[in-house]
């Protein structure tokens, strides 16, 4: 990697996960190469570089969770593990010849738009840099939440975040805490059960789970990937249009309680304690948060050294947690499964646009983006996994790659113009976002009896698109001049090169 921070660059990329790489790939095969790439980290990977904790694994199917313009014929399973996804995104940077263009370990501290040289101008832990366009792809699961629980501060063992996993901790033998129930900790429980001592399940809320059917890839299926024309592609194709149709469940929850019934009857057939059926049976229209994935979650709650709490956590002690009946719960490790800041961008506090004020000053709580990529008032940023981009029944590169495709546009677009930026009409972006709050005030999000991380602070839900992918890319793929306020270049650069 290199380590040279460039003056000026066309575009400038911000993350160096799946959406920053994949921007980075695209931009490179259209044969625009005056880009840098600035990852805070010392690798690239994103969540799959920060989530090492046990049975860490992908909840969609390798086929579809990796770029459609780098396939992998070589997955080991149907769904990979996370060290395989980590292996695959560095192969990538092999591949594309991407380490020139990355800048490990560099946190981009602000972003202040330049209204008289039209530009960006970004400050760094290694200095400044101005650019054309920028490009935020941090995602939605960097920043990690830990409840203010009351006493945490004074308590004696080991805390640990899913994301901020420390492999040198050793779990044989231990009493072991975890708090939530989320998809990380349905994939930490199974894994940490058989090796720990004892093992607490903190559950404010039931979580759906369903049967996930993982298993190892044969070498002849691998074979046929690698060798036989079109066969992953027309796998791909026919695992993406099958999960799509899930987005009707969603759209109509009264679908979504017909299949209740069948994972009902899965839970009756492994859980066999009424009891403990009774506190893991969720009280919400499922797909009213997200559906877990799992095949050994359930019956990892069975054994005799797991324990499921139910009651509210009102302390925490020194070696124990104190739960709202009075119970006291021995534990020296505590594990979080309680998910990301996923509404709230923290790098949105140090983007300010054409007006002075930050993105978190515009959004004020509530996140708005047009196509879920620009914003009013923001020319040439551009977000990857911007609000309403996030999926609750399909892999969300679909989405990352058709908006990576509508930045492309916008910069065919102002290469062809002479100009220097654009950013969405307020009125086109104000249109979308009515569509889309009138949307999904229909579905199972909002209506289905639960709050969830896809609210934002203001109770809107402001995460998730109310469609297929199939739809998204037909709506976004393709940049349209008319949604957009162009501005011409600065008198004294318009002979330049952009």
């Amino acid at each position: 990697m290199s380590s040279r921070l460039p003056q000026h660059v066309r575009v400038a990329i911000v993350g160096a996960g799946f959406a920053g790489l994949g921007m980075a790939i695209r931009l490179k095969q259209e044969g625009l190469d005056d880009f840098v790439i600035l990852e805070r980290a010392d690798d690239v990977g994103g969540v799959w570089r920060d989530n090492i904790y046990p049975g860490c694994a992908c909840d969609v199917q390798s086929l579809l969770y990796s770029f459609s313009f780098a396939p992998n014929p070589g997955w080991s399973r149907v769904y990979s593990p996370a060290w395989e996804i980590q292996a695959y995104l560095r192969d990538c940077v092999r591949r594309f010849q991407l380490e020139p263009f990355i800048r490990l370990g560099l946190a981009v501290l602000s972003a202040k738009w330049d209204a008289t040289a039209r530009r960006w101008r970004l400050e760094t832990s290694q200095g400044g840099l101005t650019a054309d366009a920028l490009v935020v792809a941090v995602g939605t699961l960097s920043e990690p939440v830990i409840p203010p629980l009351p006493g945490l501060e004074r308590f004696r063992g080991k805390v640990m975040h899913s994301a901020r996993w420390d492999p040198d901790h050793a779990l044989a033998g231990r009493r072991v805490g975890v708090v939530g129930t989320g998809a990380s900790a349905v994939q930490i429980v199974p894994a940490i059960q058989p090796e720990v001592g004892r093992l607490v399940l903190f559950q404010r809320t039931p979580a759906w789970v369903l049967p996930r059917g993982d298993k190892p890839n044969s070498a002849l299926r691998k074979a046929l990937y690698r060798w036989v024309p079109g066969m992953r592609w027309l796998l791909r194709e026919a695992l993406r249009i099958l999960r799509d149709c899930l987005a009707l469940g969603f759209q109509n929850p009264w679908i979504l309680r017909l299949g209740q019934r069948w994972v009902l009857r899965h839970m009756l057939k492994v859980v066999k304690d009424p009891a403990l059926r009774e506190r893991l049976t969720p009280r919400y229209t499922m797909g009213c948060k997200r559906i877990l994935v799992s095949d050994d979650y359930l019956p990892a709650l069975t054994r005799p050294n797991v324990e499921v709490v139910t009651e509210p956590i009102r302390e925490v002690r020194e070696d124990a947690v104190i739960t709202g009946d009075g119970a006291v719960h021995p534990v020296d490790t505590l594990v979080f499964g309680t998910g990301f800041q996923a509404t709230e961008m923290p790098l949105g506090h140090h983007i300010q646009g054409r007006d002075g004020r930050t993105l978190a000053q515009v959004w004020a709580g509530s996140p708005r983006a047009f196509l879920g990529i620009t914003v009013s008032g923001f020319p040439n940023l551009f977000l990857l996994q911007g609000p309403h981009t996030t999926l609750g029944h399909t892999s969300v590169l679909l989405m990352m790659e058709a908006q990576v495709e509508h930045v492309l546009g916008a910069l065919r677009y102002l290469e062809a113009r002479g100009a220097a930026a654009v950013e969405p009409d307020p009125k086109a972006q104000d249109a979308f976002v009515r569509d889309l709050d009138a949307r999904l005030s229909r579905t199972v999000w909002n209506q289905g009896g639960c709050r969830s991380w896809y609210m934002d602070a203001t109770g809107r839900n402001s995460a998730l698109w109310p469609g297929t992918t199939a739809a998204f890319r037909h709506r976004v793929e393709r940049f349209e001049p008319s949604d957009y306020v162009t501005l011409p270049r600065p008198a004294a650069t318009r002979t330049l090169r952009p």
